[in-house]
């Protein structure tokens, strides 16, 4: 998972969703993982709005918003390859 600043510029601190941990980044790769075609495209849709719908709701701007979900896509694409490279590792 990809590091990030715990405070915002201002340095306030903002609580980050728990529904954005590892835990989930792991299970939306796994998910994309085992769908296909639209059924994924719907899914991925899905989870990046309910991810940005938490952290609105949390009272982060719009503007962070938009990079933290960014973030979480990076992480999930992330977690996709090195799973899919363990894959590959286990089957040679």
């Amino acid at each position: 998972m990809t590091h990030r600043p715990a405070a915002s510029s201002e340095g306030r601190v903002i609580a980050f969703p728990s529904g954005t941990g590892t835990a989930n980044i792991e299970r939306c790769a796994r998910e994309l993982g085992r769908r296909h075609g639209a059924d994924a495209l719907e899914f991925w849709k899905a989870e990046c709005r309910r991810l940005a719908d938490q952290l609105l709701a949390a009272g982060i701007p719009e503007s962070d918003v938009r990079q933290r979900v960014m973030w979480f896509q990076e992480d999930v694409q992330n977690e996709l390859v090195l799973s899919h490279q363990k894959r590959a590792v286990a089957s040679s």
